[in-house]
């Protein structure tokens, strides 16, 4: 997949269908899909005729303590495998304690013991679904109690132990980073850029003293910037428009689209002519 994609949202389906905007790729939750038939999921086998898709799950609970279902593994390998999806991304987080689910994706504590428990069941994830996993960085809201290092640091530890790549989401850096009263760009230089396989960026709420990560509003211009920053450091990678909540007409979607991609192609004709540059400065006499 390459340039601007946008979610698949049921609100959308039809008229993604029929618009002749520009639009590079879909990006599907796949759980609405898994056993079910219907209208929505006819859009999707029509969708997949015309667009590149990919996939972005929300259960799979990468951090927590239960097993994982191997019902929810057999139904997903299946659909990634009819889509032609060769890499699947999931959250560094959980949602399942105890047969409990949260629709809430919480936070892992920053520590050693959870790098190593949250690499293991990454690596034991791809293997069961075969075919290579990444890792979102989510937005959090509190400090989990047991933390020892720095987020960026921990992501970093996961993804290296791992050996996954990082689905980068900057507008949760900056939802995190105002949270906790940090520097965005920061964090954002902390995590793994050189592992970056894909880019999320979202609107927000701002509350005043909190950031939610609802995915209803337009994009801040500070989330522009944090874009523009890690296309600097990454090259091009795949970049997604989230918009899941007070979701508008579809052309209002692509609209905002538009404003991405043109970050985008920015980011990456500035990151293409300082390379350029780069042999003629050091070929300059002193």
């Amino acid at each position: 997949m390459r340039g601007v994609g946008i979610g698949l949202r049921r609100p959308l389906a039809e008229a993604v269908l029929e618009t002749d905007r520009r639009i590079d790729w879909l990006e599907i939750v796949p759980e609405n899909f898994l056993g079910k038939a219907g209208p929505f999921s006819r859009a999707l086998a029509r969708a997949a005729e015309r667009f590149p898709i990919g996939a972005h799950g929300v259960s799979m609970s990468l951090g927590g303590p239960d097993a994982f279902d191997p019902d929810l593994f057999r139904a997903l390998r299946g659909l990634l495998d009819r889509l032609g999806i060769e890499r699947y991304t999931e959250h560094l987080s959980f949602s399942n304690v105890g047969g409990f689910h949260s629709h809430d994706l919480l936070a892992l504590p920053f520590h050693e013991d959870a790098v190593r428990w949250a690499a293991a069941r990454i690596r034991e994830a791809a293997e069961r679904l075969g075919r290579p996993l990444d890792v979102e960085n989510p937005s959090t809201y509190v400090a989990m109690p047991g933390s020892e290092m720095g987020e960026g640091e921990f992501v970093s530890a996961v993804v290296e132990e791992a050996d996954c790549g990082l689905l980068l989401d900057v507008n949760n850096v900056f939802v995190s980073a105002f949270n906790h009263g940090t520097d965005p760009v920061a964090l954002l230089e902390a995590m793994p850029l050189e592992r970056t396989t894909r880019i999320h960026v979202a609107g927000h709420l701002d509350l005043g003293d909190l950031c939610v990560d609802d995915h209803g509003h337009p994009i801040r211009a500070e989330v522009f910037d944090l874009l523009a920053r890690a296309l600097r450091r990454t090259g091009e990678v795949p970049v997604l428009l989230e918009w899941d909540t007070n979701i508008p007409p579809l052309d209002r979607v692509l609209d905002e689209a538009d404003r991405v991609r043109e970050v985008v192609e920015r980011a990456l004709a500035e990151r293409s002519s300082r390379r350029a540059m780069a042999p003629r400065m050091e070929a300059s006499p002193c």
